[in-house]
């Protein structure tokens, strides 16, 4: 009898809480809408499978010795996000953008969101069980920028606690772009403004894409060294690509070695997603404060695309302003879906990739200035 007791104490049964119960049930519904919905299926799933895992009780995965605690030393050291970026990078045209360099303002204005919700995350400690640090906030805000590695990066320096909702936050609102940016595009933006057609683009040259990430990583080196790591990495992969002599790596950076990452990333999150981690008064903060901040920086990229039309000799549909947030290239297939609703002729695709790849940019740098702030 007394074996009996000491087989069903040492089960998960026996030892499960409620929390793990949740945060398990949290993990299936990632699952859920990765593989039903096709939400982010890429993170989500080994985001949703690593907090199955590490609320499993008794195993200890993500404890001192599981396999989850050592993964997790991929993004304490910032190591996996950077080389995400080395692969998004080797996947990025800097074409669009250099043929139209107008658009890195609108980049630009859609990181907007992530300072005013450094400003909310610090407001909303007035409210009771509700305690934001300046470094907090920091990690929070960036969830603006609808750039999941950079989040991370910012997160696992900043405010490694919070790194489990901020990441399934910013994940989440990159998978559900094409909900939560059309409402917003169509409310600050006319029938007349979504038809507006843009010219053609112009022909960029090879030896342009091959500069351009030489002097955008010679002018962060110099002005902002904090957001060095991320844009070295992310020029070392658009060079890799652009150059045209060593395709065997860009293509390495681009699948193989950015597949194998990626895996690794969504489990190393995944194990932050347990009970006593997550199911905080805190974690509904953040899921709020993201939802609000990728908001504003879409709006803020709209408004700017508006002013700009004014004041510009060639036309520029709005729509586009959207896809100055970093989710790439989901972003810039939105605003042309929209123009294409108002008019069938109306093909924004490539002139949105510009913003959405002057995004990246911005949340890059933005992460900088943030890092900087903190330091």
């Amino acid at each position: 009898m007394e074996n009996l007791t000491l087989l069903w104490e040492s089960t998960g049964l026996y030892s499960i809480s409620g929390g793990q119960v949740a945060m398990m049930a949290v993990g299936f519904l990632l699952l859920y809408l990765a593989i039903k919905k096709g939400f982010e299926p890429l993170l989500l799933l080994p985001i949703g499978f690593g907090a199955i895992l590490v609320n499993i009780p008794v195993a200890e995965m993500g404890g001192e010795g599981g396999i989850l605690h050592y993964l997790y030393f991929g993004i304490k050291s910032g190591i996996f996000p950077l080389l995400i970026f080395m692969g998004v990078g080797a996947m990025t045209d800097f074409g669009p953008m250099l043929a139209n360099p107008k658009t890195l303002f609108l980049g630009a204005a859609a990181q907007f969101g992530i300072f005013a919700t450094l400003l909310g995350a610090l407001a909303l400690n007035v409210i009771p069980g509700l305690e934001f640090s300046f470094k907090d906030a920091a990690a929070i805000a960036i969830i603006g920028g609808a750039d999941g590695p950079t989040a991370i990066y910012v997160a696992s320096k900043l405010s490694p606690e919070l790194l489990g909702a901020i990441a399934v936050a910013a994940y989440s609102y990159m998978a559900l772009v094409p909900l939560i940016q059309p409402p917003i595009m169509r409310a600050l933006t006319t029938e007349a403004e979504r038809a507006i057609e843009m010219q053609q683009l112009r022909s960029v040259s090879q030896a342009e894409k091959i500069l351009f990430p030489l002097m955008l990583l010679f002018l962060t080196a110099f002005l902002l060294p904090s957001a060095a790591p991320l844009v070295g990495m992310f020029c070392l992969g658009n060079l890799m690509n652009t150059c045209g002599v060593v395709e065997r790596l860009s293509k390495t950076a681009q699948n193989e070695l950015i597949n194998i990452v990626t895996i690794f990333l969504g489990l190393s999150v995944g194990s932050k997603l347990s009970a006593e981690a997550f199911l905080t008064f805190k974690t509904l903060g953040i899921l709020a404060l993201g939802a609000i901040a990728f908001c504003i920086g879409t709006a803020c990229g709209v408004l700017m695309a508006k002013v700009m039309n004014k004041y510009s000799k060639t036309p520029i549909n709005p729509l586009i302003g959207a896809a100055g947030v970093s989710a790439v290239p989901m972003a810039a297939r939105v605003a042309n879906k929209l123009g294409l609703e108002s008019n069938p002729h109306n093909f924004l695709l490539m002139h949105a990739m510009g913003p959405n790849v002057a995004g990246v940019i911005g949340s890059a740098v933005a992460a900088g200035v943030l890092l900087s702030l903190v330091n």
